[in-house]
């Protein structure tokens, strides 16, 4: 479980261009980037864009506009984090990367494409 707040020193550190956007969390899948990040009242937002300089990339954006990819995972060290029962609380996330994914741990955490600008 990740406590409100647990993302704001690092994104304080490294702001939304230190963390990556990778495809299924490889790190050779680097498949876009992202413009911004933060937390809100449902967990974290990120707004960011797919790019095509890579084999990789342009998978990952054919798979989001056919709807076959709209997950979302992250990658991360935990910096604090406290037992609570059965529960791992983290309340310090060291953010590196934020993955598009098929199938995300949370149901929740789905991303979605807006039109491009005309």
């Amino acid at each position: 479980m990740v406590q409100a707040g647990a993302f704001a020193d690092s994104l304080a550190k490294t702001g939304a261009e230190g963390v990556r956007m990778l495809h299924g969390h490889d790190g050779r899948a680097v498949v876009g980037v992202w413009d911004a990040i933060a937390e809100d009242a449902r967990g974290l937002f990120v707004r960011g864009r797919i790019m095509d300089w890579s084999p990789e990339a342009r998978l990952a954006q054919a798979l989001s506009r056919a709807g076959a990819l709209d997950g979302l995972s992250i990658g991360y060290r935990t910096a604090r984090a406290r037992r609570q029962g059965r529960l791992r609380v983290l309340s310090g996330v060291d953010l590196w990367e934020v993955s598009l994914v098929t199938f995300p741990m949370l149901p929740g955490a789905r991303f979605s494409l807006s039109k491009a600008p005309a």
